[in-house]
């Protein structure tokens, strides 16, 4: 059994504008704070390359961009943890957060953009926690997101 989450917001901006602000390392600094201060990423968003989600320490998520169509879709596939620097998929907490999926849909209506997150964790003892987590922290990030969009 899986967890699932579902987010969406409408986003008063062209879709090229969420795409890019999203990905962009910089803007991505700005918007991902709701989940970690000091998040960034290591990597490519290109289909098939791995991809670091860390923060402070180094330390955070071992992913991989499962698919990447242009301002339409990008999907993220997590691997295991990465700690103070070293990956991890092996350990019984980086098997908790290994194959579950976030998948970012973008639907550009005229001037504005639906933006539609889904979130899939495999059902493990910390998925209800990791639920309620997310479940806080994904609403505040996409108000920051769709602020920075509009301004």
């Amino acid at each position: 059994m899986e967890e699932k989450l579902h987010f969406e917001t409408v986003i008063n901006a062209p879709v090229r504008k969420v795409w890019d602000t999203m990905l962009n390392l910089e803007t991505y600094k700005q918007w991902t704070k709701a989940f970690e201060p000091t998040s960034y990423y290591e990597g490519s968003w290109e289909k098939g390359s791995k991809m670091k989600f860390l923060g402070t320490g180094g330390s955070g998520m071992l992913s991989e961009i499962a698919e990447n169509i242009p301002q339409k879709f990008i999907s993220i596939r997590h691997l295991g943890l990465v700690t103070n620097g070293v990956e991890d998929t092996t350990s019984e907490e980086s098997k908790k957060w290994s194959q579950g999926t976030e998948n970012y849909t973008f639907v550009e209506n005229g001037s504005e953009t639906l933006l539609k997150i889904d979130l899939e964790m495999k059902s493990s003892e910390g998925s209800k926690e990791m639920s309620a987590m997310f479940g806080d922290m994904w609403p505040k990030a996409l108000k920051k997101l769709k602020e920075m969009c509009e301004a």
